[in-house]
């Protein structure tokens, strides 16, 4: 049996879909009404305005209507575009591209409608953002540590830097890859150098070069691996400022030889992306005969220099003693003091009995025992 009008009611929290014939009418708010309905071809639907997503089947016939107004947000988002849905204040989930529908009877609801063409999404509420519903599927996130920077490649460009920090993309726009740069300094060993002197002797040498990263980009765009290029730049550059050297040279001023190479590498680093902050030459490894070679020389210079000494005390001491000499021959007075002195030192280590005259000290001097 057909009913040609029937009352319907509508709580508070509800909305009426009412269809025709499965086809879309008219929405319904909060009240009584009455449906006429003669031939049996009207259905109503009931939705709860309480969930703020409105999920229908026929979504896009209801939006169009314009029935929806004043009702919900719409949004409308085309495939670069993406939203953040915020309701009450805080983020409810992230929407991707589609018709979507947010009740707003019960709610405070606004959007955020973001370009995902850049790729790279900054927010001031990154975290939160990250954590709400839908974000895993649209949105990629990194991290980069502390003394390090990314490298953010699109399509095999390079189209920013990262900061230390957290930071998201947006997925479906282009192959995104982040290159991690560590930009601390470091030092490289550049360890068993055979490298022969200008006169021909063969060393083993031991450099050590510290090194940091400029220019990050330069550095990975530039050369495969910075590291190994400048690694390979102090080998050559050891080389150069040695091989110009004799052993004598080297040995004596190895200061000098760290300043040359560090400006060597200074140079060449630039070009990779690099900054040298110091350099040096650590070990210095003779060959067996020649460290025998060395100690004897060594002894020999000592030797010659301690005989140099002795011979200069010598010559000190004589010219002292002539000095002296020409003054008690000036002065018989000091001479006499000079005697009477060591007279007295004498007579305190022996028993002696001093008779004194008008002659000199030695004629007058008799010992008794």
């Amino acid at each position: 049996m057909l009913f040609p009008m029937r009352w319907v009611y509508i709580r508070q929290h509800e909305r009426g879909l009412l269809f025709e014939r499965g086809v879309f009418s008219r929405l319904l708010p909060p009240g009584s009404h009455l449906v006429i309905d003669p031939r049996g071809h009207k259905t109503l639907e009931k939705v709860s305005v309480r969930e703020v997503s409105f999920a229908h089947r026929d979504l896009e016939v209801i939006v169009r209507s314009g029935a929806l107004a004043g009702q919900a947000l719409v949004l409308d988002l085309k495939d670069h575009e993406r939203a953040l849905v915020w309701v009450d204040g805080r983020i409810e989930s992230v929407r991707g591209p589609g018709l979507h529908a947010l009740w707003t009877a019960f709610h405070e609801v606004r959007a955020e409608v973001d370009d995902a063409r850049p790729v790279r999404f900054e927010h001031p509420d990154l975290p939160l953002v990250l954590a709400a519903r839908g974000a895993r599927e649209l949105l990629e996130s990194t991290a980069v540590a502390a003394g390090w920077v990314g490298l953010v490649f699109q399509d095999g460009r390079h189209v920013a830097t990262l900061p230390p920090g957290v930071h998201a993309f947006w997925r479906g726009e282009g192959v995104v890859r982040v290159m991690p740069v560590d930009l601390r300094e470091r030092s490289a060993d550049v360890a068993g150098q055979e490298i022969m002197t200008a006169d021909k002797v063969t060393l083993r040498l031991n450099a050590l070069v510290a090194y940091r990263v400029a220019d990050p980009v330069k550095a990975v765009m530039e050369v495969e691996d910075a590291t190994q290029a400048l690694y390979r730049q102090a080998q050559l550059a050891l080389r150069a400022v040695v091989g110009t050297r004799e052993l004598d040279a080297l040995l004596a001023g190895k200061d000098a030889v760290s300043r040359e190479l560090l400006e060597t590498l200074r140079s060449e680093a630039a070009a990779l992306g690099l900054e040298v902050k110091a350099a040096g030459i650590r070990d210095i490894i003779l060959p067996g005969e020649m460290k025998e070679i060395l100690n004897r020389v060594t002894e020999a210079r000592k030797a010659a220099e301690a005989a140099l000494v002795t011979r200069r005390e010598e010559t000190a001491a004589m010219r002292s003693q002539a000095n002296t000499a020409k003054i008690f021959e000036s002065s018989p007075t000091l001479m006499r003091l000079r005697e009477l002195e060591v007279l007295e030192k004498v007579a305190a280590k022996a028993n002696l009995s001093v008779i004194l005259g008008e002659g000199g000290l030695a004629e007058r001097v008799v010992k008794l025992l």
